[in-house]
């Protein structure tokens, strides 16, 4: 396939319609007269997304053959161009939704989705997506579309990769830096896809009313300005090019979308082939709730890896200086069990056949491979069944699982383990989640850069996990810790930097035997990211038949 160029334009949107529509058709011109063939807009580009009520939000919405959407099909068809645009829009069936419109190179609708999963206030306003969004087969490559709250959340993107999309456009209305730094490009690495997401600047409130809702977000008000930002990003991960952090911008770069047809792992692996659709069904159950109180407010923790000696050792030291959780890289159970002596202290190792959790007494629960990386190891996993626990007999911990994920209940928390080549499967995290952990324990070793940097602290932030993650000493760890800053409405204890989701991450480098952190159980309850949105139960679970079905 040649290369395609594409772009993705920042801009600002105030709530004058036909000044939005000047400065969209005045992007769409710069993007063109730089060749990108295919150009991807903000989130709410013909209004600000504040409304009065659910009528204002549809009165002023666009409507079929209106003259904001005429016009930018008019541009399209005239830079024989694929326009990428989002709007409030209006059906003729009375809802009102957050619309993703794709007009084609002769200025026709190609094709159309609401968002899925709405923030905030938008629930008050919008009506969220009945049905799933299409994956468009063009000449420039196979595309899907989404906007901005569905990009924080692993489900929609994923689900478009899995049908087929080479290429996803997201269209952002966002404040928040770790969409730049987190959200967008994750979604890239984790489906080997392209990512081409573009992002607003400039106030995303009236300015009039910036102080009042500042006040009651708990949010400066200059940082209630898009973030700009706006990136293309590459399969794996790499941002190839980005946008300033404010201003408006044309952000260009040339692709190869046959790139994302390739799903191997450097092991050879096919991250799509190894899925295991079968367990992931809790994720399109209904929402529940979390079932489960509270952990602690804080949990000392510890990774250690080295050779046997050097663990073992390492291990009672941490113990003795107060870490409640230690993760280490592979090691005799029983070793293990008898470096806590005199403690409380539970550690979990790495085994060929999934994670170990001891405490002095010894074995207290064990976690199955649920991934295989190859077709022998795929024998052995389905061997053993997911409904069954595996755990030692004399074990009396509850250990409740979901789609073949164990929970134990400690007394400062819930843990969960996954096993290392679980840990590039955002739905495993998601079903320990689901089952109300608090901590995950997660032994691995990263075949490529955007697992640890990318791609675990993302299954902390989309899940409200803690993360304890330990690689071999070669490798860098890291703990992901959650922030009790992260409810929008809720006063910030900290000074506001516009990161609302990613996890205080402490780092463990290469050639260094252990490192230790503290983490918060407690707040992995707390799941609302803005009023209306919860990350986990907010997630659109009616239209995830893509994870679920092979």
């Amino acid at each position: 396939m040649a290369p395609v160029r594409v772009a993705a334009v920042q801009l600002a949107a105030s709530e004058d319609v036909e000044a939005n529509l000047a400065a969209c058709l005045r992007l769409i011109d710069e993007a063109a007269a730089q060749g990108a063939q295919l150009i991807v807009a903000p989130e709410f580009c013909n209004h600000l997304s504040y409304y009065a009520d659910r009528a204002h939000a549809h009165r002023i919405a666009t409507r079929p053959g209106d003259p904001f959407l005429t016009a930018v099909a008019e541009r399209a068809r005239k830079h024989r161009a694929y326009v990428k645009i989002n709007v409030t829009h209006a059906h003729p069936d009375g809802r009102t939704g957050g619309t993703n419109f794709m007009f084609g190179p002769d200025g026709a609708v190609l094709g159309q989705c609401d968002k899925q999963t709405l923030m905030g206030a938008e629930n008050d306003h919008l009506d969220p997506a009945g049905e799933v969004g299409p994956v468009l087969d063009t000449p420039l490559g196979r595309l899907g579309m989404y906007a901005c709250m569905e990009g924080v959340i692993n489900e929609v993107a994923r689900g478009l990769a899995l049908r087929g999309a080479q290429v996803l456009l997201n269209s952002l209305n966002s404040f928040a830096t770790d969409e730049a730094s987190l959200h967008i490009p994750v979604r890239a690495a984790e489906n080997k896809v392209w990512v081409v997401a573009a992002n607003k600047v400039g106030p995303l409130l009236p300015e009039e009313h910036l102080p009042r809702l500042s006040a009651a977000l708990g949010v400066p008000a200059e940082w209630l300005h898009g973030a700009g930002e706006s990136q293309i990003v590459a399969p794996d991960g790499t941002v190839v090019a980005k946008g300033p952090r404010t201003g408006e911008a044309v952000v260009i770069a040339d692709i190869d979308p046959s790139l994302a047809d390739d799903k191997r792992r450097p092991d050879g692996t096919d991250i799509f082939a190894a899925r295991r659709p079968e367990l992931y069904a809790p994720i399109a159950a209904p929402p529940h709730g979390r079932r489960h109180g509270s952990g602690a407010a804080t949990l000392p923790v510890a990774v250690v890896r080295g050779d046997t000696a050097t663990v073992v050792r390492e291990t009672a030291r941490a113990a003795a200086a107060g870490a409640r959780l230690i993760v280490t890289t592979e090691t005799d159970p029983t070793l293990l069990a008898a470096a806590l002596d005199g403690t409380s202290a539970h550690a979990v190792t790495a085994t060929p056949t999934g994670p170990i959790l001891v405490d002095a007494n010894g074995e207290v629960a064990r976690q199955p491979v649920l991934h295989p990386l190859d077709h022998d190891d795929l024998a052995r996993t389905v061997a053993h069944s997911p409904e069954t626990p595996v755990s030692s007999p004399q074990s009396t911990q509850d250990r409740p699982r979901e789609g073949g994920v164990c929970v134990v209940q400690l007394p400062w928390g819930r843990l969960a383990m996954v096993a290392g080549a679980d840990s590039i499967f955002p739905e495993v995290f998601r079903l320990a989640a689901l089952a109300d952990a608090d901590v995950v324990a997660v032994p691995f070793e990263a075949a490529e850069q955007w697992e640890l940097s990318l791609g675990l602290p993302e299954r902390a932030a989309e899940n409200r996990l803690n993360v304890v993650a330990v690689a071999p000493l070669d490798q860098d760890s890291a703990v992901f810790a959650l922030s009790p800053d992260f409810t929008l409405w809720t006063a910030w204890q900290g000074p506001f930097t516009g990161r609302i989701s990613h996890p205080v991450v402490t780092t463990v480098p290469a050639g260094q035997v252990s490192g230790r952190a503290d983490v918060a159980p407690a707040q992995a309850a707390n799941r609302q990211v803005s009023r209306q949105t919860d990350l986990v139960d907010g997630r659109p679970w009616r239209l995830v038949q893509a994870l679920t079905e092979r």
